[in-house]
């Protein structure tokens, strides 16, 4: 089953009554950072939250995830040593290069997954591409490792690393935003968008989402309980959307049947590009 990351909340690791609050909104993925989201002078202490919270709080349905400081920062190992053995379901690493830097920290899930004697690979790997050096090495990343689940977009660090001045249309990032999709259905990974920093405006989130969904998004990261509903609303199909899927996969299968490959259907040609975007409309309505 594909698990439903259609909103990954990201909440400080310093900060335990929103760490508490965050378990219990429903939302697709919780992501506790140990990153950009913790002062310097709070990293220690943010892991001792993060592995309490892990170990204490039911999270209800929502993935839990654990973003890492990057590879080279100095912080990751220690990131890992508190988070790995309160058995997190998968972490989220920042400012990926290259694939060594997924091949590094997945060789150290897979020495806790055997201490722990955990099945391999179950603790998941979630790798955020934020410069350009990140995004001409998707190749090298999407393919580095199985642990390998989703690629996220960062658009601000990204924007930074080129230069790029960040506007509300976002076309300074499309290019990569498009690029980080592709590699992303290359693999079978999913692909999760940028942020909408705003969180009191809840139609520029819309838009965004809307946008992200059409490019091939399954989700996107958010930062703000508030945006919750609205990006898991506007990245499920709608009522007729997985009606019109579910009578394509059901016309395909009948003349599967009767040995005919493309067919038409309310007058347009369908073949199995068709098909198989139809079948991702039902998998991601099975997720609502």
């Amino acid at each position: 089953m594909i698990r439903p990351r259609r909103a990954l909340l990201y909440v400080p690791g310093s900060d335990w009554p929103k760490i508490e609050k965050a378990a219990g909104l429903g939302a697709d993925c919780v992501c506790l950072d140990l990153e950009d989201g913790v002062a310097p002078n709070r990293k220690a202490e943010a892991r001792q939250l993060v592995a309490r919270a892990l170990s204490e709080l039911d999270f209800g349905r929502s993935e839990r995830l654990v973003r890492v400081n990057s590879v080279g920062s100095g912080l990751e190992t220690e990131d890992l040593e508190a988070a790995l053995p309160a058995r997190p379901d998968g972490i989220v690493l920042p400012k990926v290069a290259n694939g060594d830097q997924v091949n590094a920290i997945s060789a150290k899930i897979d020495l806790e997954e055997q201490a722990q004697k955990l099945k391999k690979n179950s603790i998941t790997l979630l790798a955020q591409i934020e410069s350009a050096t990140g995004l001409i090495n998707l190749k090298e990343i999407g393919g580095a490792h199985e642990r390998l689940d989703a690629l996220i977009f960062g658009a601000e660090d990204y924007a930074s690393d080129v230069g790029a001045k960040r506007t509300l249309d976002a076309d300074e990032v499309f290019y990569a935003r498009s690029a980080v999709v592709a590699y992303a259905a290359a693999f079978d990974l999913q692909a999760i968008d940028m942020l909408w920093v705003d969180f009191k405006d809840h139609a520029g989130l819309h838009r965004l989402a809307a946008q992200g969904a059409r490019l091939g998004y399954s989700g996107m990261q958010i930062i703000h309980p508030d945006q919750i509903e609205h990006a898991q609303r506007a990245f499920t199909p709608s009522t007729e959307e997985l009606a019109a899927a579910k009578r394509i996969v059901e016309a395909y299968q009948q003349h599967v049947k009767e040995g005919r490959g493309a067919f038409a259907l309310d007058d347009k040609m369908v073949d199995m590009p068709i098909v198989k975007a139809a079948r991702r409309v039902l998998a991601r309505g099975d997720l609502g």
